[in-house]
């Protein structure tokens, strides 16, 4: 069985509907709700179907709302997709996932089945009893706005070889903003809220800071941010600087 067909098969998703309901969330440009999904579906899911093994499923433009930082600093932008995306996006990302998290690095905690954050300061405790007191604290600013299409294509190719899903992830990475009544198109970045792509961002940067583990270093990563710890200072002064010249030259 192909990567679509196992997308789009009935127990997946039959989960994915399950998933998306009870998440509830905003309605995105159609402005249908988690409620209106099942007679939707029932009418529609035929058509939805036959488009998605065809190659030829086209997403709505995702909704943009800014909301303000828990910081109190500035907003956060949102893009909300309809329920439908989200359905198909929460399917894509069950059938993903056993792809790619056994090679995620175990000090990873953020966007992966059965880890949480809390489990990653946890993590950093252990570390503080081993007597690594020197903490750089790591923060990808701006990830989702700047992710390279291209790139980022790349790297999920190595795996997926249906080319019909790396069209439909590629749909969802261009798919237009509406804001102000307008569609602005999209040649980078992402809406934070596409399903499959959080776990792409948290083990692309944890496969670089896991090659410190043999030179003295800790680290744990959870969700928008990590820390890595060390014990003497002059190694965590040199990761430091070693860290700065890498995302300088990224």
């Amino acid at each position: 069985m192909q990567l679509m067909e196992a997308v789009v098969g009935r127990k997946n998703m039959t989960e994915a509907y399950n998933r998306v309901v009870g998440n509830k969330g905003a309605p995105g440009v159609d402005e249908m709700t988690v409620y209106d999904l099942k007679p939707y579906l029932q009418k529609e899911w035929s058509r939805i179907k036959e488009e998605l093994l065809a190659g030829r499923y086209t997403p709505l433009p995702v909704r943009r709302v800014d909301i303000p930082k828990a910081s109190g600093k500035g907003t956060r932008m949102l893009g909300i997709p309809c329920v439908i995306d989200r359905l198909i996006q929460q399917a894509l990302n069950q059938i993903l996932q056993p792809l790619y998290d056994p090679g995620f690095s175990p000090h990873s905690y953020g966007f992966r089945p059965e880890r949480k954050p809390h489990q990653a300061v946890l993590q950093a405790k252990t570390y503080v009893s081993e007597g690594r007191r020197w903490v750089v604290d790591m923060d990808l600013e701006k990830f989702f706005d700047r992710v390279n299409h291209d790139v980022l294509m790349a790297r999920l190719a190595r795996k997926i070889k249906d080319k019909r899903v790396l069209k439909l992830i590629r749909a969802y990475l261009q798919a237009g903003m509406l804001e102000g009544g307008l569609v602005s198109q999209r040649v980078q970045g992402t809406p934070r809220e596409v399903l499959f792509l959080p776990s792409y961002r948290t083990s692309s940067w944890m496969n670089w800071i896991r090659n410190w583990r043999n030179e003295g270093t800790r680290s744990a990563a959870m969700r928008m941010t990590a820390i890595s710890m060390c014990g003497p200072s002059g190694l965590g002064n040199e990761f430091w600087h070693r860290l700065r010249g890498l995302w300088k030259r990224g």
